[in-house]
This record gives structure tokens, sequence and C-alpha cells, in this order.
């Protein structure tokens, strides 16, 4: 069996080469603690009282495994069924995606194939069969009593779908946490190595992309909270139905998170200058009438 060895943190890499960036996207029912494993990951931190996530929200983290430089993107979904119009356009583009349930909530479990099924049909993926699916079993801190789904069921449902990696973890105690993503990453590596044809990262050199006559006020764009330009691009590649529900999505994430208030303003604001030429007036007039 092989071992993956992991470290986080900010990586340098020695020979100045670029981490290959990847969109983490996790997804299950409300409550079984897609946030808090998130939070565990990046920032070591565990919120007892966090709430339901409203819409999506996004933290990024630099990690290296087995001698190579990632900086994960890692999406945090609303499993509410309301917030679905919201969740499902940030589908596009990933490259990973943990499939999460609660061990002590049997319905959560249920749902795993709902989850996966919405998330290939809205990413658009084009072989399910080999997309790099994690299934997480979060809060086995939980007593005995309390666990509703076994391993073994969990084994044997990973056996049906796909046979993707497996991983119970606790958020709440930072059990196996790191072992999720470190699977999620070297399950990617894996189907990278397989494919017939060389990595295409799914980055954009911000150099290219700007002339030089352009105005520099559209440059801080990767320092608005750690924004990557793969994001960027996952909103522009929608439809206008999207624009309409993103400023809705828009205004009640800024009801509920007043100290970034700016945040999402500014990184539309800042799309439209990068790309006025392309998007269609009718859009911008509805978000700046």
């Amino acid at each position: 069996m092989t071992t993956d060895t992991f470290r986080s943190g900010n990586i340098h890499n020695r020979n100045s080469q670029r981490s290959t960036l990847l969109k983490v996207v996790i997804l299950g029912d409300g409550g079984v603690g897609k946030s808090c494993l998130m939070n565990r990951f990046v920032s070591n931190h565990f919120d007892e009282h966090n709430f339901y996530t409203i819409g999506v929200e996004f933290l990024n983290k630099d990690i290296e495994i087995n001698g190579e430089s990632y900086t994960l993107q890692i999406w945090d979904t609303a499993g509410q069924e309301r917030f679905k119009t919201l969740r499902t356009p940030f589908y596009r583009g990933s490259d990973i995606c943990l499939l999460t349930y609660a061990v002590d909530d049997r319905t959560s479990f249920k749902n795993l194939a709902l989850w996966r099924s919405e998330f290939l049909y809205y990413a658009d993926v084009e072989e399910a069969s080999t997309f790099p699916f994690i299934v997480v079993g979060n809060k086995v801190d939980v007593s005995e009593s309390e666990k509703q789904v076994t391993t073994e069921e969990a084994r044997a449902w990973c056996a049906e779908n796909g046979d993707p990696p497996l991983v119970e973890t606790s958020a709440k105690d930072a059990t196996n946490v790191e072992a999720a993503f470190a699977a999620a990453v070297a399950a990617w590596a894996r189907l990278e190595a397989r494919l017939e044809h060389p990595l295409v990262e799914d980055t954009v050199d911000l150099s290219k992309q700007l002339s030089p006559q352009r105005s520099s006020c559209c440059m801080p764009l990767t320092e608005m909270g750690g924004m990557k330009i793969d994001m960027i691009r996952n909103i522009y590649d929608t439809n206008q139905h999207f624009w309409k529900e993103h400023l809705e999505f828009v205004c009640i994430w800024k009801e509920h998170n007043a100290s970034q208030i700016e945040l999402i303003p500014k990184m539309v604001f800042t799309v439209f200058r990068m790309y006025k030429d392309i998007v269609p007036k009718d859009v911008r007039d509805f978000y700046f009438p």
C-alpha cells in the first residue's frame, strides 16, 4: 500500500515552479459538517456553533504531497435545496469532489447518490467513471450508539458507485481531515498520470491576459480574499440567468457577512472592467443600472 507524504502551510517550490491549482468542491446535506471540515483543514479551527452556509464559500490552502506543490481552492456549498440555483453553477471547472455524509445521519448517507448525480450533471463531467470523487463520513467522534452508518455500508456504497476512496473523519477532533484532502489530491494525481495527453493547468496568467495599456486598478484581483482567476471563469462561463441568480446570492451573502461586505461586489466590478467588451449589455445594466 502506497503512503502519500503530506505537508501543509506556505509552500515555496525550490525550483520556482508554480503549484498546481485544484478546485475542490465539498457536497452533502446541510449539517453534515462541510464547513467544519474546510475550516479545520485550512485554519485548524473548529466552531461548535457553526451556522449553515448561505450559497457558497471558499478558502485556499497550499499543500505539498509526495514532493509536489498544490494550491487547493476549496468550495463549501449550501446543502439546503433552496440554495440549489446558487451553488450548482460553481460546480463547473471542479477537479475534485468530496461527497460528504455524517455517520450519525442515515438520510445524509442515502442522499450521496443524489449529490453525485447533481454534481455530474451541473459540472458537465465527460467521464463519470474516472472523475476523482472522495466519500467522506464525518462525525466519527460520536458514540457508537449514535452511529447510523457503518464503515461496511459505506464501503459497499463506494464499490457500487465507481469505487471512490472512503475516509471517515471528525472535524471536531481533527481525525483524518488532512488524510481526506490528501486522498483527494492523490486520486486526482493518479488520474492525471493515466491520461495520455499532458496536463493543461486550469489557471490563467494575468500578465498575458491584460495588455500594458489597461489600468492597474484591475490587478489586485488575486488579492481579494485569495480569489483565483478560475473563479472568474467559473462565474463567466454561465448564462444570463445565473448572473441574476448570482446577484440575489450577493445580497443574501452580504447580510450574513457584514465584515466582508465589499468582497464580492468588488470582484464583480473587476470582472466587468477586465471583460467589459464581452459582458452582455443587459447584464451590465442589471448589476450597475
